[in-house]
Parts: C-alpha cells; sequence; structure tokens
C-alpha cells in the first residue's frame, strides 16, 4: 500500500449519552484503531459544544497513551491563538517524557469553537500586546527546540520530541509550516476544493525541500453506497466571513447563525460548503484515496468520520481499515 492511515476524534455524544460514555466510546475506538493498523489517532479541540466531548486535547492524550501501546496519539489540533506557546510545549514535552516515540503535536489558528468561547478563552490576554498565529508558532518551535531564551527551558525534555504538524487549508499555512520547519496537515475535510489543496502542497513541496504534505479527508463507508450515501444525507458546513475576523467553518447552518450573533457582527456572510465528502463501500473509497494518492502525491490521509450514529462510525472505521490496511 502506497499510504498510511490515521483517524481524525472528535468525542462526539450521541443523542441520550452523557460525555462519559463518548469518551469511554474514544478510548475504544483508539484500541481498536491500533489493532486495526492505524498509525495515528488525532484528538480535535472543540469548546462551548454540547455535541463534542473534547475540549482539552492534550488531556485525554495523556489518558489514551496510557490504554494503548503502539498506535501515535496526539492533537489535531491544539488551537495555539488560546494559549502560552511555553504551556504548550510544556504540556508535549512532558507527554513525549512519558511516552516516548509515540507523541504529536498538531496546532492550528481556528478558533474552536464561537465568540463566547474564545472571549472566554482569552481573557486574560493583554488583546493589544497578543502576538499574531505566525509569532505564536515561531514562539512554540524555539521552546520545543529549547534555544528560546538562555535559562529558559520548558522541561521536562523529552528523549524523542513530539512530532509537529501544522493543520491548515491555505498556501499561507503551508507556507508557515514549512519555514517554521513543521510537517503539513491540509484540512480537505473542511476545504476540499481541488485547485486551493494542490497550490497549498504545491507550495510546501517547494519550500520545505521536498516534504510531502498530509491529507485530511471526511469519508464514509458502509456495506453498501446506498448506505453510505444515507449516513452522508443531510451533513452541510458552512463558511462564516465577519468583516475584519477571520472566517471559519461550522458543521450547521445554527451554528453559523450562533456565530454570527455571538460575534456582534452586522457585515457578514453565509456560504454553504460543497460537500468532498468520500463515501461509498470500502472498495470504492479505496479506490478514490488512491486517486487522491496520485493527483497530490500524499503518503499519509487523516481520516475524519462525520458520522453521529456510534455503531455506523465504528463500522466506517472497521471496514476502511479492513480494505486498506489488511496485508495482501
Amino acid at each position: 500500500m502506497a499510504y498510511a492511515l490515521s483517524i481524525l476524534e472528535k468525542s462526539p455524544i450521541a443523542e441520550g449519552e452523557s460525555a462519559a460514555q463518548a469518551l469511554a466510546r474514544t478510548r475504544h475506538l483508539a484500541q481498536q484503531a491500533e489493532s486495526w493498523g492505524y498509525r495515528r489517532f488525532w484528538l480535535a479541540e472543540h469548546h462551548n459544544t454540547p455535541q463534542l466531548a473534547c475540549p482539552s486535547p492534550e488531556v485525554l492524550i495523556a489518558y489514551l497513551l496510557g490504554q494503548t501501546s503502539h498506535i501515535r496519539i496526539g492533537s489535531g489540533g491544539v488551537m495555539l491563538q488560546h494559549y502560552s506557546a511555553y504551556k504548550v510545549a510544556e504540556n508535549f514535552n512532558l507527554l513525549a517524557a512519558l511516552a516516548p516515540g509515540r507523541v504529536d503535536l498538531g496546532v492550528g489558528k481556528a478558533p474552536g469553537g464561537l465568540p463566547l468561547a474564545t472571549q472566554a478563552l482569552q481573557a486574560a490576554h493583554d488583546r493589544q500586546r497578543k502576538p499574531g498565529f505566525p509569532e505564536q508558532l515561531a514562539q512554540l518551535t524555539a521552546h520545543l527546540n529549547d534555544d528560546a531564551q538562555p535559562g529558559l527551558s520548558a522541561t521536562p525534555l523529552p528523549p524523542q520530541p513530539a512530532q509537529r504538524f501544522l493543520l491548515g487549508a491555505s498556501e499561507e499555512s503551508a507556507r508557515l509550516a514549512a519555514e517554521q520547519g513543521w510537517a503539513f496537515v491540509f484540512a480537505a475535510h473542511l476545504n476540499g476544493n481541488p485547485q486551493d489543496i494542490q497550490r497549498a502542497l504545491a507550495q510546501y513541496a517547494a519550500l520545505s525541500g521536498g516534504r510531502k504534505a498530509l491529507l485530511a479527508v471526511a469519508v464514509i463507508v458502509a456495506e453498501s453506497a446506498e448506505q453510505a450515501a444515507t449516513l452522508a444525507a443531510g451533513i452541510q458546513q458552512y463558511r462564516v466571513h465577519v468583516t475584519g475576523a477571520q472566517s471559519v467553518t461550522v458543521g450547521s447552518l445554527e451554528q453559523a447563525e450562533s456565530f454570527v450573533q455571538q460575534a456582534g457582527a452586522t457585515e457578514y456572510r453565509i456560504e454553504p460548503r460543497e460537500s468532498h465528502i468520500l463515501l461509498g463501500t470500502a472498495r470504492q473509497v479505496r479506490q478514490q484515496l488512491d486517486q487522491l494518492q496520485r493527483q497530490y502525491a500524499v503518503d499519509e490521509f487523516i481520516i475524519d468520520t462525520p458520522i453521529g450514529e456510534p455503531a455506523a462510525r465504528l463500522a466506517s472505521l472497521r471496514l476502511l481499515a479492513q480494505e486498506n490496511l489488511t496485508p495482501a
């Protein structure tokens, strides 16, 4: 097989279920992913979202490292704009010291929630002095390299540092990843526009000395193409553009309208995102992944499975693994 598969987990809370039950299912999925042959298991960060149970990937990473034996566990990703770069470096150096060779640090610049959550997370910031994302990433890189400032280290210094990944969906993010020496993950599950993907990956390869990016994709697999289509029905993302603010992608029109309301925006635009979900039987999805691999020359896919029903979601990832990860 020409590429590896990894999982992006959001710890969705099913109807009538508690957060504890959702997190127990995340633990089970991580253990299954390890046995099925997935390379990585990443936790997303979402705030003030009743349908999702993980606002703190680093906490859940620590737990899952103790519940698995060899699969890499990481963040997909830490929303760096909310935090001290030094503290993020401390957290992931500690995780990497606990489980050398198994920890990934993925960071992104999205807010991971709506404006009220962002305001609460950043309430202690001096907004006039708060650095922009490129400066924060440079600070984090320096702390991880242990060369930020004489006499200052993000201890403990691990024997094998966490692998570093920048998540983004633009040429700007690709360029920043290359400049800082980070691996780049294009978030095609949020922006599947082929031209945007091609330009960003070409930019990254050109500026990083030919390094290959990873590609995050939305995937739904079922026993039949009809079942997969049924599972995908009704899934719709929206892009929210607010004048003078960062644009964001959300998972429903209700969330888009809430974002605008919480931001107090008077000038805004809400656009439905074109769906780029890979769906069908395991064989059909493998063919689609093969095509993307040939098209973009990536050697690893991060799989996001946007299915709310727990059994169907587990089955989708199992079927995909059986088709793609079972030795011939």
